[in-house]
């Protein structure tokens, strides 16, 4: 029998050779992308920015999309990634046998989270268009870490807007960057026309990712031998990161285990498709019963307290209009720490889930989740990335409910990343110096 605590059994052969697509399972058809002014897009404006396979699976109706051999390859240098049951979380916490808590790892990869899931493949599809530059925004710093290390790989060169607060308080994260030999700019920076714009409404911006996506998308329209890549949101993203729920399905059998919950951090929203969309399908293949639940940061809720409309993805209004939960392109979130969950909308197909029904969501306080993410490292040992920390507040939540409520239950949540480059945040909050916000500290450019 598999030791609790063990790696549960697969090994590089079992690397699904298929990313799972959730368009064709939805229950209503994917609202498709408007231009920027709100009228039909012209799919001329995606080939500037991005390769034509990622646009082909943008919207592509076929379950099951093949990965590409050179991709399978390198990630079997990190995947699979461990599942684990917490088992000193567990006893710690005071649980019952019945309650049982598991967790996917995602910190295992090169760049400490799961981002290497999206970034090694959009590597791949933009040399194999003869890209040599691809520039990109990064919050926390582990889309741009992931990016770095990609285009390290395949030879392309990689420029990084990172979020003014974020490259302030993760200076590990831009050195990492540049290691792997990445150019990383704190933004909003006087390099384009969208960051001068927005310093010359607030010279003190902290930033937002709305804003750092203008400015990578401005370079990279701006330039031929240049392509766009965004780490989370898009379809393709998406797509690309379920080969993260398709392992966890294969080790919880091997752990004899089915979740009734199964929990993932929320910003734009590919951590959790990664894990949750191939539980959906496994849904409705009448396998599972699991609920769905996303964790958002209190200061940027937008899953909860977002519309669902059409938005713009940047702040400049450079970017196509998706039907999505938002809070307005031209907010900017309060400094939390959860860097790469200070997004002001979501992904198209994790809003169309949440408002058919396919899943819940709920916000949390920043110091509520450092809380438990001390605990978690007290007993697992792991130290997590405050974006993950989210789902773990939200497992242990849903393992005390259980355990009051007299229920047998078992929680699977994604461990998107390690907390190694964010030492400087815990340090504030066992000092007492962390502060929560609420949505209504969030600052909106312009004075709207």
């Amino acid at each position: 029998m598999l030791s609790e605590k063990t790696r549960f059994g697969l090994d590089e052969t079992a690397i699904p050779e298929q990313w799972y697509n959730i368009i064709p399972d939805l229950k209503s058809p994917l609202a498709p992308p408007l231009a920027p002014d709100g009228g039909p897009l012209d799919p001329g404006q995606l080939a500037a920015i991005f390769p034509m396979e990622c646009i082909k699976q943008e919207m592509s109706p076929e379950r099951y999309i093949d990965i590409p051999g050179a991709v399978i390859d390198v990630y079997k240098t990190y995947r699979p990634s461990p599942l684990l049951r917490a088992k000193q979380l567990e006893k710690d916490l005071g649980l019952p046998a019945g309650v049982r808590i598991y967790y996917k790892y995602e910190g295992v990869s090169p760049a400490g989270s799961h981002k290497p899931n999206t970034a090694i493949p959009q590597a791949y599809y933009n040399k194999q268009e003869g890209i040599t530059k691809i520039s990109t925004e990064t919050g926390a710093g582990q889309w741009g870490s992931a990016l770095a290390i990609a285009g390290a790989l395949f030879g392309i060169d990689i420029e990084v807007f990172m979020v003014k607060v974020s490259f302030e308080q993760k200076p590990y994260r831009r050195i990492l960057m540049e290691t792997y030999g990445a150019t990383v700019h704190a933004s909003p920076t006087n390099l384009t026309d969208s960051g001068r714009r927005v310093l010359g409404l607030d010279p003190d911006s902290t930033g937002s990712l709305g804003i750092a996506i203008s400015e990578a998308v401005e370079v990279a329209a701006s330039r031929p031998d240049t392509n766009y890549a965004l780490g989370s949101v898009l379809n393709h993203v998406c797509l690309h990161q379920t080969i993260i729920g398709q392992e966890a399905i294969a080790q919880m059998e091997l752990a004899a285990d089915e979740p009734d919950v199964v929990i993932g951090c929320v910003g734009g929203g590919s951590n959790f498709s990664g894990l949750a969309f191939p539980y959906y399908r496994r849904k409705l293949d009448g396998k599972s019963s699991a609920r769905l639940v996303g964790v958002e940061p209190k200061a940027c809720p937008t899953l909860t307290a977002g519309e669902y409309r059409y938005d713009l993805g940047d702040e400049a209004g450079m970017t196509p209009q998706l039907l999505m939960y938002t809070l307005g392109h031209d907010f900017v979130p309060a400094g939390i720490h959860a860097g790469g969950l200070r997004f002001h909308g979501d992904s198209p197909l994790v809003s169309q889930l949440l408002h058919d029904g396919g899943m819940e969501a709920v916000a949390v306080d920043q110091t509520a989740c450092f809380a438990a993410a001390v605990q978690f490292a007290r007993t697992e040992g792991i130290l997590p990335a405050p974006e993950s920390s989210h789902a773990i507040r939200a497992a242990i939540d849903e393992a005390l409910a259980a355990q009051a409520a007299g229920e047998d239950r078992v929680i699977l949540f994604g461990l998107s990343g390690h907390g190694n480059f964010d030492l400087a945040a815990y340090a504030q909050y066992m000092s007492g110096d962390l502060k929560d916000f609420d949505y209504a500290a969030g600052v909106v450019l312009g004075g709207k």
